[in-house]
Protein backbone atom coordinates (compact mmCIF):
# COMPACT_ATOMS: atom_id res chain seq x y z
CA UNK A 1 0.00 0.00 0.00
CA UNK A 2 0.98 3.81 0.04
CA UNK A 3 3.26 5.20 3.34
CA UNK A 4 0.36 3.71 5.83
CA UNK A 5 0.93 4.11 9.86
CA UNK A 6 -0.32 7.02 11.58
CA UNK A 7 2.36 9.33 10.49
CA UNK A 8 1.94 12.78 8.51
CA UNK A 9 3.09 10.59 5.61
CA UNK A 10 0.80 8.31 5.78
CA UNK A 11 -2.21 10.89 6.44
CA UNK A 12 -0.85 13.03 3.63
CA UNK A 13 -0.60 10.57 1.14
CA UNK A 14 -4.50 9.51 2.21
CA UNK A 15 -5.44 12.83 1.81
CA UNK A 16 -4.14 13.68 -0.96
CA UNK A 17 -5.50 10.74 -2.74
CA UNK A 18 -9.41 11.53 -1.39
CA UNK A 19 -8.53 15.14 -2.46
CA UNK A 20 -7.79 13.75 -6.24
CA UNK A 21 -10.99 11.32 -6.11
CA UNK A 22 -13.00 14.47 -4.92
CA UNK A 23 -11.09 16.26 -8.50
CA UNK A 24 -11.66 13.86 -10.63
CA UNK A 25 -15.17 13.28 -9.77
CA UNK A 26 -15.19 10.01 -8.79
CA UNK A 27 -16.34 11.49 -5.68
CA UNK A 28 -18.86 14.12 -6.99
CA UNK A 29 -20.31 16.95 -4.79
CA UNK A 30 -22.90 15.52 -2.56
CA UNK A 31 -21.33 12.00 -2.56
CA UNK A 32 -20.91 10.23 0.99
CA UNK A 33 -17.96 9.09 0.89
CA UNK A 34 -17.88 5.42 2.52
CA UNK A 35 -17.22 4.60 5.90
CA UNK A 36 -13.62 5.18 7.69
CA UNK A 37 -12.95 1.42 7.92
CA UNK A 38 -13.87 0.73 4.29
CA UNK A 39 -11.46 3.76 3.29
CA UNK A 40 -8.69 2.57 5.65
CA UNK A 41 -8.79 -0.96 4.45
CA UNK A 42 -8.75 0.63 0.41
CA UNK A 43 -6.33 3.14 1.23
CA UNK A 44 -4.09 0.46 2.79
CA UNK A 45 -3.77 2.77 5.69
CA UNK A 46 -4.78 2.32 9.65
CA UNK A 47 -8.39 3.74 10.41
CA UNK A 48 -6.36 6.28 12.46
CA UNK A 49 -5.02 7.87 9.02
CA UNK A 50 -8.40 7.52 7.58
CA UNK A 51 -9.57 9.60 10.52
CA UNK A 52 -6.91 12.40 10.56
CA UNK A 53 -6.98 12.90 7.06
CA UNK A 54 -10.84 13.32 7.11
CA UNK A 55 -10.41 15.71 9.93
CA UNK A 56 -7.69 18.16 7.87
CA UNK A 57 -9.93 17.40 4.55
CA UNK A 58 -12.79 18.94 7.19
CA UNK A 59 -10.87 22.07 7.97
CA UNK A 60 -9.72 22.95 4.09
CA UNK A 61 -13.85 22.86 3.13
CA UNK A 62 -13.37 19.81 1.27
CA UNK A 63 -16.21 17.54 2.99
CA UNK A 64 -18.34 17.94 5.72
CA UNK A 65 -18.77 14.92 8.42
CA UNK A 66 -21.63 14.87 10.64
CA UNK A 67 -21.42 12.06 13.66
CA UNK A 68 -23.35 9.56 12.79
CA UNK A 69 -24.26 10.44 9.26
CA UNK A 70 -20.65 9.72 7.39
CA UNK A 71 -18.44 12.54 5.68
CA UNK A 72 -20.22 14.61 2.39
CA UNK A 73 -18.04 15.88 -0.29
CA UNK A 74 -19.68 20.03 -0.37
CA UNK A 75 -16.69 21.04 -2.67
CA UNK A 76 -16.07 21.12 -6.43
CA UNK A 77 -12.12 20.47 -7.37
CA UNK A 78 -9.75 23.03 -6.07
CA UNK A 79 -10.31 26.72 -6.12
CA UNK A 80 -7.90 29.91 -6.24
CA UNK A 81 -6.75 29.51 -2.36
CA UNK A 82 -4.65 26.32 -3.58
CA UNK A 83 -2.59 28.06 -6.16
CA UNK A 84 -0.96 30.45 -3.48
CA UNK A 85 -1.03 34.67 -3.56
CA UNK A 86 0.36 36.18 -6.63
CA UNK A 87 -1.81 35.91 -9.70
CA UNK A 88 -5.19 34.68 -9.21
CA UNK A 89 -5.96 31.50 -11.38
CA UNK A 90 -9.00 28.91 -10.96
CA UNK A 91 -7.42 25.57 -12.31
CA UNK A 92 -10.15 24.25 -12.51
CA UNK A 93 -13.46 26.16 -12.91
CA UNK A 94 -15.84 24.35 -14.79
CA UNK A 95 -18.56 24.05 -12.62
CA UNK A 96 -19.30 28.32 -12.73
CA UNK A 97 -19.48 27.97 -16.39
CA UNK A 98 -21.79 24.86 -16.32
CA UNK A 99 -24.00 26.49 -14.09
CA UNK A 100 -23.79 29.85 -15.57
CA UNK A 101 -24.25 28.16 -19.28
CA UNK A 102 -28.14 26.06 -17.47
CA UNK A 103 -29.51 28.84 -16.68
CA UNK A 104 -30.08 29.94 -20.35
CA UNK A 105 -33.58 29.05 -22.02
CA UNK A 106 -31.77 26.64 -24.58
CA UNK A 107 -29.00 25.06 -22.94
CA UNK A 108 -26.36 23.55 -25.56
CA UNK A 109 -23.14 21.67 -24.54
CA UNK A 110 -20.79 20.51 -26.89
CA UNK A 111 -17.97 18.31 -25.24
CA UNK A 112 -14.82 16.69 -26.44
CA UNK A 113 -13.20 14.63 -23.75
CA UNK A 114 -11.12 11.54 -22.72
CA UNK A 115 -13.88 9.67 -19.80
CA UNK A 116 -16.42 12.78 -19.01
CA UNK A 117 -15.12 11.98 -15.37
CA UNK A 118 -14.93 15.81 -14.93
CA UNK A 119 -18.13 16.29 -16.53
CA UNK A 120 -20.41 13.92 -14.65
CA UNK A 121 -20.70 15.67 -11.12
CA UNK A 122 -21.46 19.06 -12.88
CA UNK A 123 -24.27 17.30 -14.61
CA UNK A 124 -25.61 15.48 -11.99
CA UNK A 125 -25.32 19.22 -10.17
CA UNK A 126 -27.51 20.77 -12.89
CA UNK A 127 -30.20 18.50 -12.52
CA UNK A 128 -29.86 18.84 -8.53
CA UNK A 129 -31.17 22.47 -9.34
CA UNK A 130 -33.42 21.64 -11.51
CA UNK A 131 -35.31 19.21 -9.50
CA UNK A 132 -34.97 21.57 -6.42
CA UNK A 133 -36.48 24.20 -9.10
CA UNK A 134 -33.79 26.63 -9.12
CA UNK A 135 -33.60 26.69 -13.15
CA UNK A 136 -35.58 25.97 -15.56
CA UNK A 137 -34.10 25.35 -18.79
CA UNK A 138 -36.74 24.41 -21.81
CA UNK A 139 -34.51 22.71 -23.51
CA UNK A 140 -30.68 20.46 -23.43
CA UNK A 141 -29.07 19.18 -25.80
CA UNK A 142 -25.41 17.71 -24.92
CA UNK A 143 -22.96 16.08 -27.68
CA UNK A 144 -20.35 14.08 -26.55
CA UNK A 145 -17.33 12.96 -28.46
CA UNK A 146 -15.33 10.55 -26.99
CA UNK A 147 -12.08 8.09 -28.24
CA UNK A 148 -13.10 4.93 -30.19
CA UNK A 149 -12.05 2.38 -27.09
CA UNK A 150 -10.62 0.18 -29.20
CA UNK A 151 -7.75 2.59 -30.44
CA UNK A 152 -4.04 1.94 -28.84
CA UNK A 153 -3.63 4.54 -26.45
CA UNK A 154 -0.28 6.01 -25.70
CA UNK A 155 -1.06 6.24 -21.72
CA UNK A 156 -2.39 3.59 -19.29
CA UNK A 157 0.70 2.02 -19.92
CA UNK A 158 3.04 0.31 -17.46
CA UNK A 159 4.91 -1.42 -19.84
CA UNK A 160 4.25 -5.20 -19.26
CA UNK A 161 1.57 -6.32 -21.87
CA UNK A 162 -0.80 -7.97 -19.25
CA UNK A 163 -0.85 -4.72 -16.93
CA UNK A 164 -1.92 -2.27 -19.63
CA UNK A 165 -4.94 -4.46 -20.44
CA UNK A 166 -5.68 -4.12 -16.91
CA UNK A 167 -5.21 -0.56 -17.10
CA UNK A 168 -6.81 -0.17 -20.37
CA UNK A 169 -9.87 -2.11 -18.94
CA UNK A 170 -10.06 -0.14 -16.11
CA UNK A 171 -10.38 3.16 -17.68
CA UNK A 172 -13.07 2.05 -20.48
CA UNK A 173 -15.12 1.08 -17.74
CA UNK A 174 -14.63 4.12 -15.68
CA UNK A 175 -15.51 5.83 -19.09
CA UNK A 176 -18.65 3.84 -19.72
CA UNK A 177 -19.71 4.23 -16.55
CA UNK A 178 -19.38 7.56 -16.32
CA UNK A 179 -21.70 8.08 -19.95
CA UNK A 180 -24.17 5.87 -18.76
CA UNK A 181 -24.31 8.25 -15.75
CA UNK A 182 -24.43 11.04 -17.92
CA UNK A 183 -27.11 9.69 -20.05
CA UNK A 184 -29.54 8.95 -16.96
CA UNK A 185 -29.15 11.78 -15.14
CA UNK A 186 -30.56 13.78 -17.91
CA UNK A 187 -33.22 11.06 -18.91
CA UNK A 188 -34.11 11.74 -15.20
CA UNK A 189 -35.02 15.36 -15.68
CA UNK A 190 -36.89 14.64 -18.76
CA UNK A 191 -38.85 11.49 -17.59
CA UNK A 192 -39.57 13.48 -14.56
CA UNK A 193 -41.46 15.86 -16.91
CA UNK A 194 -39.08 19.17 -15.86
CA UNK A 195 -37.65 19.82 -19.25
CA UNK A 196 -39.76 19.57 -22.27
CA UNK A 197 -36.83 18.51 -25.11
CA UNK A 198 -33.54 16.58 -23.70
CA UNK A 199 -31.54 15.14 -26.07
CA UNK A 200 -27.75 12.97 -25.34
CA UNK A 201 -25.98 11.99 -27.66
CA UNK A 202 -22.44 10.32 -27.41
CA UNK A 203 -20.65 9.29 -30.26
CA UNK A 204 -16.75 7.58 -30.51
CA UNK A 205 -14.65 9.43 -32.73
CA UNK A 206 -10.76 7.84 -34.62
CA UNK A 207 -8.94 10.50 -32.13
CA UNK A 208 -7.23 10.40 -28.64
CA UNK A 209 -7.42 13.63 -27.10
CA UNK A 210 -4.81 15.84 -26.29
CA UNK A 211 -6.83 18.43 -25.24
CA UNK A 212 -10.75 18.83 -23.71
CA UNK A 213 -13.10 21.09 -25.16
CA UNK A 214 -16.25 22.16 -23.69
CA UNK A 215 -18.57 24.18 -26.19
CA UNK A 216 -20.96 26.41 -24.15
CA UNK A 217 -24.59 27.65 -25.89
CA UNK A 218 -22.27 27.96 -28.76
CA UNK A 219 -20.76 31.39 -27.45
CA UNK A 220 -18.13 30.16 -25.08
CA UNK A 221 -15.55 27.42 -25.10
CA UNK A 222 -13.14 26.26 -21.88
CA UNK A 223 -10.25 24.34 -23.43
CA UNK A 224 -7.59 22.53 -21.24
CA UNK A 225 -4.81 20.07 -22.52
CA UNK A 226 -4.37 16.77 -21.21
CA UNK A 227 -0.94 16.11 -19.47
CA UNK A 228 0.89 12.99 -19.88
CA UNK A 229 2.16 12.03 -16.07
CA UNK A 230 3.59 9.24 -14.80
CA UNK A 231 1.66 8.18 -11.51
CA UNK A 232 1.54 4.60 -9.12
CA UNK A 233 -1.64 2.96 -9.20
CA UNK A 234 -3.70 0.49 -7.49
CA UNK A 235 -4.01 -2.48 -10.13
CA UNK A 236 -5.91 -5.21 -8.06
CA UNK A 237 -3.63 -4.73 -4.94
CA UNK A 238 -0.26 -4.86 -6.42
CA UNK A 239 0.64 -0.92 -7.14
CA UNK A 240 2.01 0.14 -10.63
CA UNK A 241 3.95 2.26 -11.72
CA UNK A 242 1.98 3.41 -14.77
CA UNK A 243 2.21 6.36 -17.72
CA UNK A 244 -1.63 8.31 -17.61
CA UNK A 245 -2.69 11.87 -17.95
CA UNK A 246 -3.19 14.91 -15.89
CA UNK A 247 -7.05 15.83 -17.11
CA UNK A 248 -9.36 15.39 -14.30
CA UNK A 249 -7.52 18.87 -12.62
CA UNK A 250 -6.02 20.78 -16.24
CA UNK A 251 -6.23 24.04 -16.17
CA UNK A 252 -8.87 24.98 -18.17
CA UNK A 253 -9.30 28.53 -20.73
CA UNK A 254 -12.34 30.39 -20.70
CA UNK A 255 -12.69 31.85 -24.15
CA UNK A 256 -15.90 34.03 -24.84
CA UNK A 257 -17.46 35.27 -28.37
CA UNK A 258 -18.24 38.76 -28.79
CA UNK A 259 -19.17 41.73 -30.96
CA UNK A 260 -16.16 41.54 -32.51
CA UNK A 261 -15.30 38.85 -35.13
CA UNK A 262 -11.53 39.24 -35.06
CA UNK A 263 -11.19 39.18 -31.21
CA UNK A 264 -9.49 36.17 -30.09
CA UNK A 265 -12.13 34.90 -27.91
CA UNK A 266 -14.30 34.97 -30.98
CA UNK A 267 -12.00 33.80 -33.42
CA UNK A 268 -10.82 30.75 -30.78
CA UNK A 269 -15.03 30.18 -30.38
CA UNK A 270 -15.71 29.98 -33.72
CA UNK A 271 -12.50 27.56 -35.09
CA UNK A 272 -13.60 25.15 -32.10
CA UNK A 273 -16.99 25.29 -33.43
CA UNK A 274 -16.36 24.66 -36.95
CA UNK A 275 -13.40 21.68 -35.80
CA UNK A 276 -16.30 19.97 -33.52
CA UNK A 277 -18.96 20.01 -36.04
CA UNK A 278 -16.43 18.60 -38.55
CA UNK A 279 -15.13 15.84 -36.72
CA UNK A 280 -18.88 15.20 -35.16
CA UNK A 281 -19.74 14.81 -38.96
CA UNK A 282 -16.92 13.23 -40.82
CA UNK A 283 -15.36 10.96 -38.26
CA UNK A 284 -17.63 9.88 -35.56
CA UNK A 285 -19.34 7.03 -35.35
CA UNK A 286 -22.95 7.83 -36.57
CA UNK A 287 -24.17 4.36 -34.87
CA UNK A 288 -22.50 5.43 -31.45
CA UNK A 289 -25.28 5.22 -28.45
CA UNK A 290 -28.05 7.94 -28.47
Amino acid sequence: GGNGGGGTGGRGWAAAELRRRITDGTYPFGYLLPPQRALADELGVSRLTVQRALRGMQEEGWISSRQGSGSRVVRQGPTASESGPGRYRRPFALGPYISEAFEQDDVSLDVFTLTSESLTPHIQLQAERIHAGQISPRSITVRLMVPDMSLAFPYWRSGHSAQDDALKERAVGNARRQHTVLHNTLSNVYTSMLVPSVLFTCHPVPLVPPFKLYLLNGTAALHGFYEVIERVVDLDGEWVQTLDVHGLGATLTHHVKDDDPHSPGSVFVDNARDWFESVWHRLADQEGHG
